[in-house]
């Protein structure tokens, strides 16, 4: 609990847990009177709208972040490979409540859908005790007079709590027109992603209502007049009792007394609606850098097959994300420690990359001009002890 919001009594005992945890969460209710062309675009409202409400941004956040977090990670200290270190330990068991991959496929979603990652120390003396990811939409930048952040608020209900800027490492995407925020892929796809929404609730809407019946039954009495109730209620009757169901498809229907039937079809217009969905989710899925056929998108054929497609994906979009975060907590932790770290990717431990390893592998040995040892330290392996 955080001792600006105790009243008087003891003060309470200090206990390993986040300092975001004592804040209550809150819903956010938003409405809108009458219709409105786009979706508001504020983080919140994306986040409902597009990764709990579109399928095609849900796949592609979990896709990534995923993928990003299950890469295997190498830690170097003095220039040498550390197998066992207090870092590695904390990274492998960050808190209480989660493991490595559980904390970092928690920043990569943030950092997907906000475009900013927040990690916050806990405890310790010298390297922290956990680790935390913050809710990105809650955080805000305290800058300072030269502009660089000197602190962090995170704001729940009307109520905050400041972090100092070094016991929170806030990773961002790139942002041209903002010095403190990262832009997120929601941000950039946000028109893409309500036209998919909208073409699936179109879709919904025609299953629903039968939006456009197949067909219509014109009464033409000669005389002007019109059906009579009877008639009406004998005619419904009929068309439900021999005309509808799977049982009924295709059965011939009798018309008397001036009925007669008017078929009625789509449009053009109205079956292109299924096109403009998928092309919707084409862009979705290029902004999130997944290849379309990862994710069953028809109509898609930019590469060859689906292990290429695959390996573009970890090559273009996963790796890089990883790159950059390991990096930024790697110098965010030497604070900490005390000395020069190093945390990458492993891509030797990749399964993606293992067509390009294996190509590696046998072009380095087969350099007879190269010895042993020179080999060796080509492929990123340790001297011989020999």
């Amino acid at each position: 609990m955080f001792q600006f919001l105790t009243r008087g009594g003891a003060a309470p005992v200090e206990v390993k847990a986040s300092a975001a945890g004592a804040l209550t969460a809150s819903r956010i209710a938003t409405g809108s009177a009458g219709r409105v062309a786009w979706s508001p675009r504020d983080t919140a409202s994306l986040t409902r709208s597009g990764f709990q409400g579109n399928p095609v941004v849900f796949r592609c956040v979990k896709l990534v972040s995923e993928a990003a977090a299950a890469l295997p990670l190498v830690l170097e200290a003095k220039g040498a490979r550390m197998e066992v270190h207090p870092v590695v330990t904390l990274l492998s068991r960050p808190n209480g409540a989660q493991g490595r991959a559980e904390l970092f496929e928690a920043l990569y979603g943030q950092l997907l859908l906000t475009g900013d990652g927040y990690v916050e120390a806990v405890g310790g003396e010298g390297l922290p005790e956990e680790l935390h990811v913050l809710r990105s939409e809650r955080m805000s930048v305290v800058p300072g007079a030269d502009g660089w952040p000197v602190a962090y608020d995170y704001s729940v209900s009307g109520r905050a709590h400041r972090f100092p800027a070094e016991a929170v490492c806030h990773v961002k995407s790139f942002h041209p027109q903002d010095d403190h925020y990262g832009l997120s892929p929601m941000q950039a796809v946000a028109q893409a992603m309500d036209v998919h929404n909208s073409a699936s609730r179109w879709s919904k809407a025609l299953l629903d209502n039968a939006a456009r019946p197949s067909g219509a039954i014109v009464f033409d009495g000669g005389d002007g007049s019109v059906m009579t109730p009877e008639q009406y209620d004998r005619l419904v009757a009929e068309i439900e009792a021999n005309h509808q169901g799977a049982r009924n498809a295709g059965r011939p229907m009798l018309l008397e007394g001036g009925l007669d039937w008017k078929p009625m079809g789509f449009s053009p217009s109205d079956m292109e609606f299924q096109q403009t969905k998928e092309s919707a989710a084409r862009e979705i899925a290029t902004a999130f850098g997944v290849p379309p056929m990862l994710l069953g998108i028809p109509g898609d054929a930019t590469y060859a097959n689906y292990a290429e497609a695959h390996r573009a994906f970890y090559r273009l979009t996963v790796l890089p994300m990883a790159s950059r975060v390991t990096a930024s907590l790697a110098q965010w932790l030497e604070g900490f420690a005390g000395e020069d770290l190093e945390l990458r990717v492993d891509l030797d431990r990749v399964p993606a990359l293992s067509a390009e390893r294996d190509a590696q592998w046998a072009r380095i040995a087969g350099a007879s001009f190269l010895s042993d040892a020179e080999k060796r330290a080509l492929l990123g392996l340790a001297p011989s002890e020999e």
